[in-house]
């Protein structure tokens, strides 16, 4: 990485990340254990839903010529010849002037053509058994009928490939008649951090020292993408302990390690001194997240990409975001890899680097009617200040061509995960 080299672009970066990304392996799993895996093949319904005909209401099954002039005026009283609970099977014939007393979801007798509610009757529940007065007609044919197949017809897609599978996907494919689903493995994931100064969290710190946060930090992120966090260790600038955990992990089949810190211009970057055959380090036109290092080494099962973010809290999750996240969904197959995003007005006035494009932890201020972003912290976009990330809800993304936000400009915002706690 030569300090005189042109800045890359956060798109020049990506694309040679994603180029090199390759789908992993997929497994045929049951429903009830696929929640957070990411679908590979569609899923397609076994049944109609609903699967047959049923009352969207409580109250009677009717012909509706028999009730089609109903009114409180000119009431008309049927003969009630059947109970219908949910989950019976029965049918009951119903002839003219007759009808079947029917509970939500229970199956419309195939001589009815209407639901009748119980309140738009005399007696209601309380009088259902022997007669219904009905003193509102139907709106029409078909009336507080669902009918099989309105939502789905057995044969057609429930879910697309390429969708996680979260708790709402997973009840549609089971009331669709599936249990079991094609996903994606997950991706094996290893977090190093690098740096003589780190220091376990919630151990005295001596001068010098910091707690090591950035292992947490990326180990959390890289779990929220749908990875399976194998190993997560530390170690120092010297170089032998980076090196033996790279050999273990590479043995063990990872399927990317994440490092952060040791890409820099310093002295003793210890990723880019060890890693410098197998990784090339870039600088790219982002603030903060200025240095990247990206490369591949092989495994006994494949290939492990290697991504080397900055050290800095707030550079690795920014460069996580842009970069490690795209790839880890992408091994597994998702059909969007970029964050959910709107425009919403600026809350405040803030500076932006020159030439870079930023990446600012932000806020989302949703009181009142007009929603509005401003930047987490008061102390802006430095990349050092860590106890901002835990206010930001969103990341604002300001061109680079722009210097300054000002009060009520329009601004990008990507939306992280919990953005609305």
């Amino acid at each position: 990485m030569s300090a005189g080299a042109p800045l890359r672009t956060v798109e020049e970066q990506l694309g040679d990340v994603l180029a090199a990304v390759r789908p992993l392996p997929t497994a045929r799993v049951a429903l009830a254990e696929a929640t957070g895996a990411t679908l590979r093949e569609p899923v397609r319904a076994a049944l109609d839903i609903p699967v047959f005909d049923n009352s969207a209401m409580d109250g009677f099954a009717v012909r509706f010529a028999d009730v089609a002039h109903a009114g409180p005026a000119a009431p008309v009283i049927l003969r009630v010849v059947a109970d219908l609970p949910a989950g019976t099977a029965d049918d009951p014939p119903l002839a003219a002037g007759e009808a079947a007393r029917i509970m939500t979801g229970s199956p419309v007798p195939s001589d009815a053509d209407a639901i009748v509610p119980f309140e738009d009757t005399a007696g209601g529940l309380s009088d259902s058994l022997q007669t219904a007065t009905v003193q509102r007609a139907p709106r029409s044919v078909g009336a507080f009928v669902r009918r099989a197949g309105d939502d789905l017809r057995s044969g057609d897609v429930v879910l697309e490939a390429g969708v996680m599978l979260g708790p709402l996907q997973v009840a549609a494919a089971t009331a669709a008649g599936r249990t079991h689903a094609v996903v994606s493995a997950r991706p094996r994931v290893a977090v190093v951090s690098t740096g003589s100064e780190l220091a376990p969290a919630g151990t005295p710190l001596r001068r010098g020292q910091i707690p090591e946060s950035n292992g947490v930090l990326l180990a959390g992120l890289a779990a929220a993408a749908g990875a399976d966090v194998i190993a997560q260790v530390c170690v120092d600038d010297e170089g032998g302990a980076l090196r033996d955990a790279v050999a273990g992990l590479l043995a063990a089949s990872v399927d990317a390690v994440i490092f952060s810190g040791g890409v820099s211009a310093g002295a003793f970057e210890v990723v880019r001194t060890e890693l410098a055959a197998a990784m090339t380090f870039s600088r790219v036109a982002m603030q903060p997240g200025k240095p990247q290092g990206f490369g591949t080494l092989p495994t006994p099962a494949g290939v492990a990409l290697l991504f080397g973010l900055p050290g800095n809290p707030v550079s690795a999750a920014v460069s996580f975001e842009v970069f490690v996240r795209p790839a880890l969904l992408a091994m597994q197959g998702r059909r969007v890899t970029q964050r959910p995003r709107l425009t919403l007005p600026a809350a405040t006035s803030w500076r932006t680097p020159e030439g870079r494009r930023q990446y600012l932890p932000a806020v989302i201020d949703t009181a009142g009617d007009h929603w509005s972003v401003r930047p987490a912290t008061a102390g802006g976009s430095g990349s050092h200040l860590a106890g901002g990330l835990g206010l930001a809800r969103a990341l604002a993304v300001v061109p680079a061509d722009v210097a300054e936000v000002h009060e009520g400009d329009p601004v990008m915002v990507h939306l992280l995960e919990g953005w609305d706690a």
